[in-house]
């Protein structure tokens, strides 16, 4: 559950594919259609419906075939109960055993990373993992109008957080990682050195989690919601 396109392919694409890889079903739900990115001059109502197709693309290039987008405006989400609520929504019909979402904390040696999108659905999502779509009393709407149970998520893995204490390592992966991320032309196709630059963060990310040297890794905050 991650604020915009491309989010889920920067920093946990590799943790995917070794995650489908294994038989595992993995749903995105994507917060924004991120129409406020690019580096050129698409107009803006093409970039949403464009952004889309380049993240279900993506998905599919590490085994996801299941991809949501609630539709909100990119770089304008704030802390609100209709997303805590779209959010649970999302959580009481998938029904999954872990949700991997961005840090609610600012990061500042990373601050790139801090996006406020990033930061208020990582602050969302877990206020919808605890207590909303475990509790039957929250957004009554839910199971009175819609048949959705409630539903007690076991972990959420933070990306970009400052308190990473687990690494995946991705390194025999890498091929699907970036065939993933490449797919956002939109964003990344002007970047010459888009591989050397992740591969590089990747190598830092494995030897400060404690990976074998030149493995790479993808490093998350996992939080266990018992």
């Amino acid at each position: 559950m991650l604020a915009h396109p491309d989010d889920i392919d920067f920093g946990s694409s590799g943790t995917v594919a070794t995650w489908t890889a294994a038989g595992t079903e993995v749903t995105y739900l994507i917060v924004t259609d991120g129409d406020a990115g690019g580096f050129d001059d698409t107009p803006r109502d093409q970039m949403g419906p464009l952004r889309r197709a380049e993240q279900e693309a993506a998905a599919k290039a590490v085994g996801v075939s299941d991809v949501r987008f609630l539709g909100y405006p990119d770089g304008r989400l704030e802390l609100t109960l209709d997303l805590r609520r779209d959010i649970s929504r999302v959580i009481r019909q998938v029904r999954p055993q872990r949700v991997l979402t961005s840090s609610p904390e600012r990061f500042w040696e990373r601050v790139a990373a801090s996006h406020p999108d990033h930061m208020t659905v990582g602050e969302s999502t877990l206020r919808a993992v605890y207590p909303d779509a475990r509790n039957p009393f929250a957004f009554p709407e839910l199971l009175a109008e819609e048949g959705l149970e409630a539903w007690t998520v076991e972990e959420v893995w933070l990306t970009a957080s400052p308190r990473a204490d687990h690494v995946v390592d991705v390194t025999d992966v890498l091929e699907l990682k970036f065939a993933a991320l490449t797919s956002h032309v939109s964003q990344v196709g002007h970047l010459d050195d888009l591989e050397e630059f992740v591969t590089g963060w990747m190598r830092e990310t494995g030897r400060r989690l404690g990976l074998p040297e030149g493995r790479l890794g993808e490093g998350f905050h996992v939080v266990h919601t018992g």
